[in-house]
């Protein structure tokens, strides 16, 4: 048999000692005699490297430390075995609460530690922390462990600790089934925790089909096997895993006294306060002293979800056994100090004559310890095991202590009375209270769907008869549910065929949401596939069929190389961004762009084959639509988004049929685009019989957030807005100046903390629990441009909040990126001569006659055949290095998931910012074609980092306020709100005010609840539009050693 402790931190976890590293923990496992330990911290990618280096396979699964890294030991014990485990911290929003669960994850190998770590930290920051913080449900956790790793074991940790657990008392759940979901089976064991014992949990009969471990959680190494497993089987992870599930082999638990941990009864710390489930419902669960909330202990939680009294034991319950460290329990005998130097000093003899730690406390006898260590740490000992201990519960963070002589009993038993065997009477035992219990009304759960109530202008607009419906809908008034419902309303009411239906978004997210609500709406995914549903260019691709569709990797190598050869200065990118707006509607003067240079990019494209992003645009209005079914009735979000060119696609579309469309002009955000908010009056102009609707009513917005956005966009011409707040009244909008931008994001750093109750157990004790406890989903953080974001983002990693910016692209068109990308996909599509090319030129900086001859070779050759090609390029050294590699990368391309290639390709050939950013974005793609056509296609950003499955990350969101339209958040962040950031000024170009203006207008209405302005000085021109009503307040100037600290 075995004692395993599997539940362990390492240093580069918060709040731990600097010896937590491997050979410290071997070193203390040696002297405790522990025979199995956890490494802990995984996902730390510096842990495991260390891990990788230092340890040495010793059977399967399991390592043991190389011998020439162990510390030197007077009294060594058997060399312990290491197996692979972390802890996650999951905090994110379910059933309208939010959720702070940890849970302990086993691994089978350092492999499997490798892929699901970079499959974690594609959703979140897994570096700043060995247990990191992650916004990812508890279930969509487990799922993508058990999808990474089959082998792996998932369990829920310390489950009654009051803030961070499956069933704490403030953000836990209270059952099982609640937490997992249909996942629940795959939950074989629970970690009972340091202020629980195996008694209080046999008392709820939903644990009775799991296995109850014990471990310690140790932040130092001298603190393992406070709590501890007692395995017999062999020492690999099999056979670990095996009596984990089972049973089989697994002979209990060693645990700490329940009334030691730190939160076993309810109080308050600070107060003094310490009390029992029954005198804490007596008192309304409210501090006598000051009157705030008590902490709710780990024996109150067991007595509200108790089906079973006091005492109760099941038949398939395993024996536990009671201890304590033995410098704690040498300190309850003789009286000193745990952590004093005599104390020390006898627990090294006691090492040193007797052996490990765990055989002194269980096996030794007593007379031998006796011998060793006096007759008053015998007798302690001898108590411990009979369970003679007197115990002063711990609550609220504080520990609990044991005491096993008393001052008097130390005196006697140092005067060498002799009364061992001498049972003496334990203390009376406290009068229990029984917690009287009210049947708690069960949480609701999402209640399945029903349609909801449309106000009168909302189904005046879904049932229009007219030809042309014109919808004006401001901000929170319902958009997308007026869309469903007049689709629905086609559908179920006047009998039209979902075939005959197409309704244009601007988003693939948006199309997604809109396609979701009708299926709940029309009975399932079947009624609503034969719709069209999807972006202009979506819809275009479909409409043209098979055609090459150009990357934008691609694009920019093709841009370069036609500046190159006219001789002209400047970068690819400008040149793109001249073109594009060339193609949608704007004039070549407009755009500032060479006539000619338009033309030598679309004769390169020609040659190439291919068609850019725009040319979908193009292309399609050239398609006759007419007698094409899908296009009877069309309808159009935010219409007043539409470039020049998109409006046309709208105009052919509905020609034969019904338009609707909705949109708000004060929303009209993109004229850089070509965008005209005019486009609902010239709709008006150039159509007959047109019905207009304008919808009021905010379903949204707190009635603070509307009175503010209000006043801002009422200095737009346009007249009188009127939007009527349905949703009650919040707390009041802020404004914060800070000293400087430093400053300003730690602010914001601040606030989200105390937002979210704190992100460790230390943080939420310091926290009262009066105000609602926000999940990071619900938090957003908006700014003008991606720059200013990059501050806020570094102080939120500093402070471990899981943050996701969005939008963020740049990374594509550094050429690290295209090249390896285009080189990946010219190997699995031969014929993408625009993909080669790409690669040839970022990677080998391949001359263009050389680039020619590659391609008349491979295009050739629909299976590449290397033999005949190596030929081919024979004495052309650069062609002969393409080739090889394309030899070695062609089988991996075809196997290999696409983050494992990038990360193969960092070892090869060296990393960058810009390809760790591309692994993290391949992690969630299950081939390379998959990613391919995300980055083809032009998914939103957040949607590119997303899984197949789409596991989202509930980071707190970084977004500019172009990101977040149509997004709504119950907090929301403007920061960065200077003069020169808002309005935008940026040299040659003036800023267009009303336009600014209107993006201001847009990120103010992205708050549902909570609206919080932050500035550093001299601040926008527009924060002197506020109403009198927005609180005010400064924030002061953060030391420069908190700067340096934080970088």
């Amino acid at each position: 048999m075995y004692i395993a402790d599997l539940h362990i931190h390492s240093r580069f976890s918060r709040a731990t000692s600097k010896d937590g590293d491997l050979p410290h923990l071997d070193w203390w496992a040696r002297r405790k005699g522990i025979g199995l330990v956890g490494t802990g911290d995984f996902t730390h990618p510096a842990w495991r490297a260390e891990l990788r280096e230092q340890l040495v396979p010793a059977g399967e699964g399991v390592y043991t430390l190389r011998e020439d890294l162990r510390l030197p030991d007077s009294a060594p014990g058997e060399a312990p075995r290491f197996v692979i485990t972390g802890e996650i911290s999951c905090i994110y929003k379910r059933h309208g609460k939010t959720r702070k669960v940890h849970n302990l994850i086993l691994l089978p190998s350092l492999e499997a530690a490798e892929e699901l770590s970079a499959r974690l930290e594609a959703i979140g920051n897994i570096h700043s922390d060995g247990r990191p913080i992650l916004g990812l449900d508890s279930r969509d956790l487990l799922e993508l462990t058990l999808e990474t790793c089959p082998e792996a074991e998932f369990i829920p940790a310390h489950i009654w600790t009051p803030h961070f657990a499956l069933f704490g008392a403030f953000s836990g759940f209270d059952t099982m089934e609640e937490c997992f979901g249909d996942l629940t089976s795959h939950i074989h064991a629970v970690e009972t925790g340091l202020s629980s014992d195996p008694p209080m949990n046999w008392r709820v009969s939903a644990l009775d089909g799991l296995t109850l471990v014990s471990h310690s959680d140790a932040h130092s190494p001298s603190k393992l096997g406070r709590e501890a497993d007692l395995i017999d089987t062999g020492l690999t992870y099999p056979e670990l895993v095996h009596a984990i599930r089972t049973g089989e082999g697994f002979q209990g638990t060693v645990e700490f006294f329940p009334e030691e941990g730190k939160y076993y009864l309810d109080g308050h710390r600070n107060c003094g306060v310490c009390l029992t489930p029954a005198e804490t419902a007596a008192l309304g669960g409210i501090c006598p002293v000051c009157g705030k909330k008590l902490t709710i202990g780990v024996e109150h939680r067991v007595e509200a979800l108790a089906d079973r009294p006091a005492g109760f034991r099941p038949e398939t319950a395993k024996p536990f056994e009671s201890l304590a460290p033995l410098p704690e329990v040498i300190a309850a005998s003789t009286g000193a100090s745990a952590a004093g130097k005599a104390t020390q000093a006898l627990y090294e003899q006691l090492l040193r004559k007797l052996g490990p730690e765990f055989s002194i406390l269980r096996e030794v006898p007593v007379e031998d310890i006796a011998r060793a260590a006096g007759p008053c740490v015998a007798e302690g000992i001898r108590r411990l095991r009979a369970g003679q201990v007197e115990r002063r519960p711990g609550f609220d963070g504080e520990y609990g202590v044991i005491s096993l002589l008393t001052p008097g009993e130390i005196a006697r038993f140092s005067g060498q009375l002799s009364l061992f065997g001498l049972d003496l009477p334990a203390g009376k035992p406290r009068p229990r209270r029984e917690l009287k219990k009210s049947a708690p009304a069960p949480e609701a759960a999402p209640a399945a769907f029903q349609p909801e109530g449309l106000n009168p202008r909302q189904m005046e607009a879904a049932a229009s008869m007219a030809p042309v419906t014109v919808v004006t809908a401001g901000p929170g008034t319902g958009k997308t549910k007026t869309l469903v419902a007049r689709i629905a309303w086609l559908v179920e009411e006047q009998g039209v065929r979902p075939g005959e239906i197409t309704a244009v978004t601007f988003t693939n997210q948006a199309a997604a949401e809109m396609r979701s609500r009708l299926e709940q709406r029309l009975g399932g995914k079947r009624a609503v596939a034969p719709m069209t549903i999807g972006t202009f260019h979506a819809i275009c691709l479909k409409l043209l069929g098979d055609v090459h569709v150009i990357s934008p990797g691609e694009a920019l190598t093709a841009a370069e190389q036609v500046l190159r050869e006219a001789g002209k200065k400047g970068g690819g990118k400008a040149l793109l961004q001249a073109v594009s707006r060339v193609k949608n509607g704007t004039t070549l003067e407009d755009a500032g762009l060479d006539g000619d240079l338009f033309e030598a990019y679309q004769a390169r494209l020609n040659a190439l084959g291919a068609l850019d992003f725009d040319d979908l645009l193009t292309e399609g209005l050239k398609k006759d639509v007419t007698g094409l079914r899908r296009f009877r009735h069309l309808l159009v979000d935010e219409f007043q988004d539409l470039n020049d060119v998109q409006y046309q696609l709208v105009h052919s579309w509905s020609r034969n049929g019904d338009l609707f469309v909705i949109g708000d002009p004060d929303q009209s955000i993109y004229g850089f685009r070509g965008a005209d908010a005019r486009c609902f009056q010239r709709l008006q102009e150039e159509s007959i019989d047109v019905k207009e609707i304008r919808l009021t009513e905010n379903y949204r917005s707190a009635p603070a957030v509307l009175e503010t956005a209000l006043a801002v966009i009422a200095h737009n011409p346009g007249g009188e807005r009127v939007l009527i707040p349905r949703r009650s009244a919040g707390p009041a909008v802020r404004l914060a100046e800070a000293a400087d931008g430093f400053s300003e994001a730690v602010f914001i750093a601040k606030e989200i903390g105390r937002m979210t109750g704190g992100v460790d157990m230390l943080e939420a004790q310091a926290l009262d629990h009066e105000r609602p406890v926000r999940a990071f989903s619900d938090i957003a953080v908006l700014c003008r441009t991606h720059r200013q974001l990059e501050l806020v983002e570094k102080c939120l990693r500093h402070d471990d909040i899981p943050c996701l910016v969005s939008g963020r692209e740049d990374f594509w068109d550094e050429p690290a990126v295209r090249g390896t990308m285009a080189f990946f996909r010219s190997l699995l599509a031969p014929s993408d001569s625009a993909a080669l090319e790409t690669a040839l030129r970022l990677v080998w900086d391949c001359p263009a006659d050389l680039i020619q001859k590659a391609r008349d070779l491979w295009e050739k050759a629909a299976e590449p055949d290397i033999p005949t090609l190596r030929e081919a390029v024979r004495d052309h050294g650069i062609l002969e290095s393409w080739l090889d590699r394309a030899e070695e990368w062609l089988p991996r391309v075809q196997a290999e998931k696409p983050w494992k290639l990038v990360e193969q390709w960092e070892a090869q050939y060296g990393t960058s910012p810009a390809l760790e950013n591309l692994r993290n974005t391949a992690v969630f793609h299950e081939n390379f074609g998959s990613l391919w056509n995300a980055l083809v296609l032009g998914q939103e950003a957040d949607l590119q980092r997303a899984s197949g499955k789409r596991w989202a990350s509930g980071a707190v969101r970084l977004m500019t306020f172009h990101g977040a339209k149509g997004l709504e958040f119950p907090a929301v962040f403007l920061a960065g709100l200077s003069a020169g950031a808002l309005p935008l000024e940026s040299p040659g170009r003036p800023a267009d005010a009303e336009e600014e203006r209107r993006l201001f207008f847009v990120g103010l209405t992205r708050a549902r609840e909570e609206l919080i302005l932050t500035t550093a000085p001299a601040p926008s021109p527009f924060l002197r539009e506020l109403p009198e009503t927005v609180v005010r307040e400064t924030t002061g100037r953060q030391r420069a050693a908190e700067q340096l600290r934080l970088f």
